[in-house]
């Protein structure tokens, strides 16, 4: 079997757990891991390194026939783990990408995909060259969402190989244009792209960050990706690249719950160098394999069936005195005042407790859980 292999400081050390080998549209991935279309993704070098740090699949920088001339600066860290960005697609033509870059890469070792856009007419150009180098498939980007299915049935039209459509939660009425692509012929999904757009000012100079106004990646999206994620896959039965604020294995965890088959990520690994993969990949493995869960696919789409109930589900708390740290976060967190702690006890007034469940997300050790 391929194992993933976890990154030691310059070293690559062997693991063997779980098997978190995915199919996605029919190509094997020897991971669930894929960088997304971003900076780490401008050229073949930068796409070679990836891989090697333990992406199995890469997604090229965005590839319209023209070059990007990005305003300088254009990136900006949003808190800890997110970011603005003013960025266009690729700073290099497509000619560049079809003539040097991608054939370059025809020995690799993962899943080539190229990102290209922005409509029809473009696809229509550019599609079946970019197949022509020999990617592994294609992804379809488009700044409105009318664009997507017509984008779907140009490349559909030109080539063999699989096509997704990255798909944005900006756009009304999501599930109407994810139904739609899957009527041109879409063979996947990507969601989510950057939310957007956003602004950000510095208070020290009153001038926006990074530039002007802003598009949101990282992990303030998480949410917002999952529900795109979850929407897409209670709705169609269609592989989905769960994107957005993927930052730690229980984030890749999550989108495979709400039914990705596999996850991308770009702001994570960009923060914190590509070394990111391999540890994600080896924690993610752990995690697993604590629980016992030998294959990750088992997974897949097991937080549905909870997001299909047709009411609320009845509560009751269970409280271990043992591992209660005496923090008190229960207590202040509670709006009602409901709770109470003694050392060893926790007192609930039930009849002031409008069973929100705050108390029980902010418990630092799990002391105090749902029934």
């Amino acid at each position: 079997m391929d194992r993933p292999r976890a990154r030691n400081g310059d070293r690559l050390a062997e693991t063997a757990m779980a098997d978190l080998r995915v199919n996605l549209c029919g190509v094997h991935l020897r991971n669930p891991l894929v960088l997304a279309s971003g900076p780490l993704s401008w050229n073949a070098e930068a796409i070679r390194a990836a891989f090697a740090a333990g992406a199995a699949a890469v997604v090229t920088k965005t590839i319209r026939q023209e070059p990007t001339v990005n305003p300088v600066p254009h990136i900006a860290r949003s808190g800890r783990r997110s970011l603005l960005n003013t960025e266009g697609w690729s700073d290099l033509s497509a000619q560049r990408w079809i003539d040097q870059e991608l054939p370059s890469l025809a020995t690799r070792d993962g899943v080539l995909i190229a990102s290209t856009g922005h409509t029809p007419g473009e696809v229509a150009c550019l599609a079946g060259p970019l197949a022509g180098t020999g990617v592994d498939m294609l992804e379809l980007v488009s700044y409105e969402a009318s664009e997507a299915a017509p984008m779907v049935a140009e490349a559909k039209r030109l080539v063999t190989i699989p096509v997704l459509v990255k798909v944005s939660a900006n756009w009304a009425g999501l599930r109407d244009v994810v139904a739609t692509c899957v009527k041109a012929g879409a063979d996947g999904f990507t969601a989510i792209d950057s939310i957007g757009p956003v602004l950000e000012i510095d208070v020290e100079t009153g001038r926006p960050r990074p530039g002007s106004r802003a598009w949101l990646s990282g992990q303030a999206i998480h949410p917002i990706a999952v529900q795109a994620v979850a929407d897409i896959c209670l709705h169609q039965s269609v592989p989905v690249v769960g994107t957005g604020g993927v930052v730690r294995p229980e984030d890749a965890v999550e989108m495979v719950m709400v039914g990705a088959t596999a996850v991308g990520a770009h702001t994570a690994p960009l923060l914190q160098g590509l070394d990111w993969f391999g540890a994600t990949l080896a924690s993610l493995e752990g995690w697993l394999d604590e629980r016992g869960i030998r294959q990750l696919s088992r997974l897949r789409g097991s937080a549905l069936p909870s997001l299909q109930q047709d009411g609320p589900p009845v509560l009751s708390f269970a409280f271990d005195p043992d591992a209660c740290s005496q923090c008190g976060r229960c207590v202040t967190v509670c709006a009602y005042r409901a709770r109470n702690l003694r050392p060893g006890r926790m007192l609930l007034d039930r009849s002031l407790c409008r069973w929100c469940g705050l108390c029980v997300s902010v418990c630092p050790t799990g002391a105090l859980r749902f029934n």
